[in-house]
Protein backbone atom coordinates (compact mmCIF):
# COMPACT_ATOMS: atom_id res chain seq x y z
CA UNK A 1 0.00 0.00 0.00
CA UNK A 2 2.84 2.41 0.89
CA UNK A 3 4.57 1.81 -2.31
CA UNK A 4 1.44 2.65 -4.51
CA UNK A 5 1.10 5.60 -2.16
CA UNK A 6 4.59 6.17 -3.01
CA UNK A 7 4.39 5.93 -6.99
CA UNK A 8 0.99 8.34 -6.88
CA UNK A 9 2.34 10.95 -4.97
CA UNK A 10 5.78 10.84 -7.27
CA UNK A 11 3.54 10.97 -10.48
CA UNK A 12 1.29 13.52 -9.05
CA UNK A 13 3.90 16.00 -8.01
CA UNK A 14 5.84 14.85 -10.66
CA UNK A 15 3.01 15.95 -13.31
CA UNK A 16 2.73 19.34 -11.15
CA UNK A 17 6.90 19.92 -11.67
CA UNK A 18 6.81 19.63 -14.89
CA UNK A 19 3.15 21.91 -16.04
CA UNK A 20 5.06 24.60 -13.77
CA UNK A 21 8.29 24.46 -15.26
CA UNK A 22 7.14 24.79 -18.49
CA UNK A 23 4.76 27.53 -17.79
CA UNK A 24 8.05 29.63 -16.44
CA UNK A 25 9.88 28.28 -18.26
CA UNK A 26 8.42 28.34 -22.29
CA UNK A 27 5.02 29.21 -22.31
CA UNK A 28 4.72 32.62 -20.21
CA UNK A 29 7.91 33.62 -21.98
CA UNK A 30 6.84 32.80 -25.37
CA UNK A 31 3.38 34.69 -24.84
CA UNK A 32 5.48 37.71 -23.29
CA UNK A 33 6.60 37.79 -26.91
CA UNK A 34 3.66 38.33 -29.09
CA UNK A 35 3.49 41.23 -31.03
CA UNK A 36 0.48 44.43 -29.95
CA UNK A 37 0.31 42.55 -25.90
CA UNK A 38 -0.60 39.18 -27.90
CA UNK A 39 0.24 38.03 -24.71
CA UNK A 40 -1.92 39.73 -21.88
CA UNK A 41 -5.42 37.83 -23.39
CA UNK A 42 -3.34 34.70 -23.48
CA UNK A 43 -2.44 35.22 -19.48
CA UNK A 44 -5.68 36.86 -18.97
CA UNK A 45 -7.25 33.02 -20.38
CA UNK A 46 -4.59 30.89 -18.50
CA UNK A 47 -5.25 32.48 -14.95
CA UNK A 48 -9.11 31.97 -15.44
CA UNK A 49 -8.38 28.34 -16.77
CA UNK A 50 -5.73 27.54 -14.52
CA UNK A 51 -6.81 29.27 -11.69
CA UNK A 52 -9.76 26.74 -11.44
CA UNK A 53 -7.42 23.74 -11.61
CA UNK A 54 -4.31 24.56 -10.15
CA UNK A 55 -5.37 24.84 -6.34
CA UNK A 56 -6.71 20.96 -6.38
CA UNK A 57 -3.80 19.64 -8.27
CA UNK A 58 -1.58 21.67 -5.58
CA UNK A 59 -3.73 20.03 -2.60
CA UNK A 60 -3.78 16.80 -3.85
CA UNK A 61 0.03 16.61 -4.04
CA UNK A 62 0.02 18.15 -0.61
CA UNK A 63 -2.66 15.58 0.48
CA UNK A 64 -0.96 12.58 -1.21
CA UNK A 65 2.37 13.87 0.41
CA UNK A 66 1.59 14.11 3.80
CA UNK A 67 -0.35 10.96 4.19
CA UNK A 68 2.50 9.42 2.49
CA UNK A 69 4.66 10.83 5.11
CA UNK A 70 2.40 9.40 7.93
CA UNK A 71 2.19 5.66 6.87
CA UNK A 72 6.35 6.25 6.49
CA UNK A 73 7.04 7.40 9.73
CA UNK A 74 9.71 5.53 11.43
CA UNK A 75 11.29 4.28 7.66
CA UNK A 76 13.79 4.67 6.11
CA UNK A 77 13.41 7.94 4.04
CA UNK A 78 10.53 9.40 6.04
CA UNK A 79 12.54 12.63 6.87
CA UNK A 80 12.94 13.14 3.60
CA UNK A 81 9.24 12.77 2.88
CA UNK A 82 8.31 14.80 5.66
CA UNK A 83 10.09 17.79 4.42
CA UNK A 84 8.74 16.94 0.83
CA UNK A 85 5.18 17.50 2.29
CA UNK A 86 6.17 20.35 4.69
CA UNK A 87 7.54 21.88 1.49
CA UNK A 88 4.43 21.27 -0.87
CA UNK A 89 2.54 22.77 2.12
CA UNK A 90 4.93 26.20 1.39
CA UNK A 91 4.15 26.36 -1.80
CA UNK A 92 0.42 26.23 -1.14
CA UNK A 93 0.93 28.94 1.19
CA UNK A 94 3.19 30.88 -1.24
CA UNK A 95 0.50 30.81 -3.93
CA UNK A 96 -2.42 31.78 -1.60
CA UNK A 97 -0.33 34.88 -0.47
CA UNK A 98 1.46 35.80 -3.34
CA UNK A 99 0.64 34.35 -6.18
CA UNK A 100 -3.12 34.44 -6.36
CA UNK A 101 -4.17 37.77 -5.37
CA UNK A 102 -1.94 38.75 -8.63
CA UNK A 103 -3.70 35.65 -10.66
CA UNK A 104 -7.13 36.28 -9.43
CA UNK A 105 -6.17 40.61 -10.81
CA UNK A 106 -5.10 38.85 -14.13
CA UNK A 107 -8.23 36.94 -15.16
CA UNK A 108 -10.40 39.89 -15.22
CA UNK A 109 -8.10 42.12 -17.71
CA UNK A 110 -9.35 42.42 -21.02
CA UNK A 111 -7.80 45.12 -23.41
CA UNK A 112 -10.10 47.34 -22.43
CA UNK A 113 -9.62 46.95 -18.40
CA UNK A 114 -6.08 46.47 -18.41
CA UNK A 115 -3.73 48.46 -15.72
CA UNK A 116 -0.89 50.64 -16.51
CA UNK A 117 1.33 48.57 -14.56
CA UNK A 118 0.33 45.15 -15.82
CA UNK A 119 3.77 44.31 -17.22
CA UNK A 120 4.85 45.59 -13.09
CA UNK A 121 1.89 43.14 -12.02
CA UNK A 122 3.00 40.17 -14.34
CA UNK A 123 6.61 40.34 -13.82
CA UNK A 124 6.11 40.12 -10.17
CA UNK A 125 3.70 37.10 -10.38
CA UNK A 126 6.57 35.35 -12.68
CA UNK A 127 9.35 36.28 -10.03
CA UNK A 128 6.86 34.08 -7.25
CA UNK A 129 6.59 31.70 -9.86
CA UNK A 130 10.17 31.02 -10.45
CA UNK A 131 10.25 30.53 -6.43
CA UNK A 132 7.77 28.14 -6.14
CA UNK A 133 8.70 26.35 -9.13
CA UNK A 134 11.94 25.80 -7.23
CA UNK A 135 9.97 24.89 -4.03
CA UNK A 136 7.89 21.98 -5.93
CA UNK A 137 11.14 20.97 -7.79
CA UNK A 138 12.68 20.69 -4.30
CA UNK A 139 9.84 18.83 -2.79
CA UNK A 140 9.96 16.26 -6.01
CA UNK A 141 13.68 15.20 -5.25
CA UNK A 142 13.21 14.94 -1.70
CA UNK A 143 10.14 12.76 -2.53
CA UNK A 144 11.63 10.67 -5.06
CA UNK A 145 15.11 10.32 -2.82
CA UNK A 146 12.75 9.14 -0.24
CA UNK A 147 11.24 6.54 -2.11
CA UNK A 148 14.80 4.81 -2.48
Amino acid sequence: MQNTLAIATIVVVGLLVGVEFAVAAFVNPIISRLPNDGGLAARSDGARLLGRVMPFWYIGSVLLSVCWAAMARGGAGAGLIVTAAALLVLSVLMSIALLVPINSRVAQWSRDTVPADWREQIGRWDRFHYLRVGVIIAAFVLLVTGMA
